[in-house]
């Protein structure tokens, strides 16, 4: 199917060196703040990307759940294909596709295993249904059907019964320590505005502007 035909102009804002702060996630946190504002569903959805043992890089979509000064965090099961990869090589890439807004952010970082009190605080915030899905799935194997899985379910719901969940040991988070960001604005005839921040070898950020 020849898609050629597909094409939008990029007409919002550009994007300035004089707007930008000085530190990246404070940067982050004004477009996610703009991405809330215009009513995106899931605007903490976010495209994690892993590189395998045979150096093939692979991608899902997580929930990012945090994010401050020490990175950004997303939460899974620690046999997953996703963990599995990390534990292989910590070095990945988040990648915030905000289309509407005409607008990109790129992260590359080194992802690590959160607390485990931090894992317990967020569980405790899941539904139940959630929790105890955590429990019944083991991510990324090869199941029968749907069937055998939902039955899992139902037999894990009556052993926990009315009580509380407890957190699996093989579930928790990761959080992704930047080494890097790149904001994207989009701008006519493709000459998008691409700001890259960098380490400065002096405990602070570089700004520089790529060309598109």
């Amino acid at each position: 199917m020849d898609l050629s035909y597909m094409r939008e102009e990029f007409l919002k804002a550009g994007l300035h060196r004089r707007d930008l702060h000085p530190d990246p996630v404070q940067q982050f946190a004004r477009w996610f703040g703009d991405v809330q504002a215009a009513g995106y569903r899931m605007p903490n959805a976010v495209t994690l990307s892993t590189v395998g043992t045979d150096g093939q890089p692979s991608l899902r979509m997580v929930l990012m759940k945090m994010f401050d000064e020490r990175g950004f965090v997303f939460y899974t099961n620690y046999g997953s294909r996703k963990a599995q990869e990390i534990a292989h090589n910590p070095k990945v890439a988040l990648h915030f596709p905000w289309h509407d807004l005409e607008r990109q952010v790129f992260v590359t970082g080194t992802a690590e295993r959160v607390t485990t009190a931090e894992s317990v605080k967020y569980f405790l915030t899941r539904p139940k249904g959630s929790q105890i899905g955590a429990w019944v799935s083991n991510q990324s194997s090869v199941i029968n059907s749907r069937q055998a899985l939902m039955m899992k379910f139902e037999e894990m719901k009556q052993k926990f019964g009315s009580g509380e969940v407890p957190l699996p040991s093989f579930w928790g988070g990761y959080r992704v320590v930047p080494t890097s960001f790149e904001f994207w604005q989009g701008q006519q005839s493709r000459l998008h505005d691409r700001f890259r921040y960098a380490p400065d070898g002096a405990g602070g950020w570089a700004i520089e502007r790529l060309a598109p």
